[in-house]
C-alpha cells in the first residue's frame, strides 16, 4: 500500500565557552577546579552542571512525547531490508528473500521475523532522500534536519528537545547517548552543535550488555557522604550570595545556585541510580530485548524514558556497523537478527507498558546501499546511495502500519512521495512538541532558525 498526497552565520563545529560559569570564576578569583569539585559532581563534567541553565523559549506542549533513536551507524542497506526487489536481477537482489508481515503491501527482509509480527506498531518511509552520501554529512543531516557546513553545527532533536522544553527540575538527564557516534572528520552528530556542550547528552560509552556494566557517575564517592556534600552545598550558596550581592546584574549570578542544586540532586539521585541499573531488569526481559548491545541499549532507553529522560539516542550495530562496502550478506545475517529482535523488542515492552503512545521511536541511518553489488575481492557489497532510502518510525503518536512512498524496480530512483531529510525532521518536530519556527541564538548571539526547512508529513499525523 502506496500513500499519496500533494507535494507539498557562521560558528566552528566545538566553539570556546565564554558563558557565566567562567564571568562567576573570574569574579571569585577561583578556578574551575575549585569550583566544581562538590564530591562526583566532577566526574560529570560542566555539561551537567550547565544541562539546567534552559532559558524560557517555548511553550510546554500539551503533550509530553519522549524519544528514543537507534542510530544505524553506517548506512543500512535499504534493498537488502525495507524494499527488497526479489524479481530483480540476481547482481541488484542479492541474496536474502522478502517475508510477509501483519501490514498487507509491508513485506521485510527474512531476517526480520520479529519485526514482522509487529509491523503494525511502526511505519516505513520508502521514499527518503538526502543532500549527501558522505558519513558525518549525512549522520549530522538526519539527526537534526538540518545540513552540516563548515560554518554552522547543526544542533540535534535531542539537543533541540533540551533547548525548547527542559526548564523544570529533574533527577535525571534530558539527553542521554549510548554508546559513541563521534565521526573522526565531522565530529559527533547530535549534538549541541551552535547551541553549545550544555546541550549535549550525557554518554555512556560501556556495553550495557556486559557483566561489569554500570554508571557510577551518579553516586557519590565512598569518600564523600551526602552529608560532606551539604557541606560543600552550603559553602557554594553563601559565594552564590555574596556573587549575586557583587553582581546584581548578572543573569548567570542570579540563578547559579538553582543550577548547582538541581545538579547535586542529580548526583545523589536514587532515581538516576536506578535508571542506569539495567540488572534490575528479570532475565526474562533482557533475553527478549537480546543479550547484546543493541538490545541492552534498548531496553535501558526504555528505563531511561521510564525515569524522565525525554531523548536516548543508541548505537545500533553489534560488531561491523551498516557500512557494508564488503560482504554486505554476511555483515547482515550478523547486524539485522539483534537490531530486529531489540526493535521489536522495544515496541512491544512500550506498548505493553502504555508508553508507546508518548514515546516516539526512530530507526534509520545516514543513507541507504547501491542497488547494484560492487564487485569487492573480499565479497561482494553495496556503497553509499543518498537518493532513495528506507526508515521506520512508530509511537509518539504517529500512525502506524503504513507503507509510504514508492521506489523503482532496483530501489536506485523514487517513484512515489519524495520525503525529503527536513520532511521527516518536521515530523519529528511535531510529535515531540517542537516548534520549527523558534529563534535560537549562538555562542556568539547570531540568530538561527531551528528547523529553517521541511513539511510534516501528513499522512504520518
Amino acid at each position: 500500500m502506496v500513500v499519496r498526497i500533494l507535494k507539498s552565520p557562521t560558528l566552528s563545529p566545538n566553539p570556546p565557552r565564554t558563558e557565566g560559569l567562567n564571568m562567576f570564576r573570574l569574579n571569585l578569583g577561583l578556578n574551575r577546579r575549585e569550583l566544581l569539585q562538590v564530591g562526583s559532581l566532577s566526574a560529570l563534567g560542566v555539561n551537567l552542571l550547565d544541562t539546567f541553565r534552559q532559558p524560557a523559549q517555548a511553550a510546554q506542549p500539551k503533550k509530553e512525547v519522549n524519544c528514543i533513536l537507534l542510530w544505524l551507524l553506517g548506512g543500512p542497506s535499504h534493498i537488502d531490508m525495507y524494499d527488497m526487489k526479489p524479481e530483480a536481477p540476481s547482481e541488484i537482489r542479492g541474496e536474502l528473500t522478502p517475508i510477509s508481515t501483519r501490514v498487507p503491501g509491508m513485506e521485510l527482509c527474512e531476517l526480520m521475523p520479529n519485526l514482522a509480527a509487529c509491523a503494525d506498531k511502526f511505519s516505513l518511509i520508502r521514499s527518503m532522500h538526502s543532500y549527501s552520501p558522505t558519513h558525518g554529512q549525512g549522520d549530522f543531516h538526519l539527526m537534526s534536519g538540518n545540513k552540516l557546513t563548515p560554518a554552522i553545527n547543526p544542533p540535534g532533536f535531542g539537543a533541540m528537545l533540551t533547548w525548547q522544553q527542559e526548564r523544570r527540575p529533574r533527577q535525571t538527564p534530558p539527553f542521554v547517548q549510548v554508546g559513541k557516534l563521534d565521526s573522526p572528520q565531522y565530529g559527533d552528530p547530535g549534538f549541541g552543535g551552535y547551541l553549545g556542550r550544555t546541550y549535549d547528552p550525557f554518554v555512556v560509552e560501556r556495553d550495557p550488555n556486559s557483566s561489569s556494566f554500570a554508571v557510577n557517575e551518579f553516586s557519590p564517592p565512598d569518600s564523600v557522604s551526602v552529608e560532606r556534600l551539604s557541606d560543600r552545598q552550603q559553602l557554594l550558596t553563601a559565594l552564590d550570595q555574596y556573587q549575586a550581592r557583587k553582581e546584581k546584574q548578572l543573569e548567570f549570578a542570579k540563578t547559579h545556585e538553582q543550577f548547582r542544586a538541581r545538579a547535586l540532586s542529580m548526583v545523589t539521585s536514587q532515581r538516576a541510580k536506578n535508571a542506569f541499573d539495567i540488572a534490575q531488569e528479570s532475565d526474562q526481559v533482557r533475553e527478549q530485548y537480546g543479550r547484546n548491545r543493541v538490545g541492552q541499549g534498548l531496553l535501558l532507553a526504555r528505563r531511561l524514558v521510564e525515569a524522565g529522560v525525554r531523548f536516548v539516542t543508541v548505537k545500533g550495530y553489534v560488531r561491523y556497523g551498516w557500512d557494508h562496502h564488503p560482504e554486505v550478506f554476511p555483515r547482515l545475517r550478523t547486524e539485522v537478527p539483534p537490531y530486529e529482535q531489540g526493535y521489536a523488542a522495544l515496541l512491544n515492552d512500550l506498548d505493553q507498558r502504555g508508553m508507546l503512545e508518548n514515546t516516539l521511536v526512530i530507526t534509520a541511518g545516514e543513507f541507504g546501499r547501491t542497488p547494484r553489488l560492487n564487485n569487492d575481492p573480499r565479497a561482494p557489497g553495496r556503497d553509499h546511495w543518498n537518493r532513495c532510502f528506507s526508515l521506520t518510525l512508530g509511537g509518539g503518536g504517529i500512525k502506524t502500519g503504513i507503507v509510504l512512498g514508492a521506489s523503482d524496480k532496483h530501489a536506485a530512483e523514487i517513484t512515489d512521495r519524495p520525503v525529503s531529510v527536513p520532511d521527516y525532521a518536521a515530523t519529528v518536530y511535531h510529535a515531540l512538541g517542537l516548534n520549527p519556527q523558534a529563534e535560537l541564538r549562538t555562542l556568539d548571539d547570531r540568530p538561527m532558525l531551528a528547523l529553517p526547512e521541511g513539511k510534516v508529513i501528513t499522512e504520518l499525523i
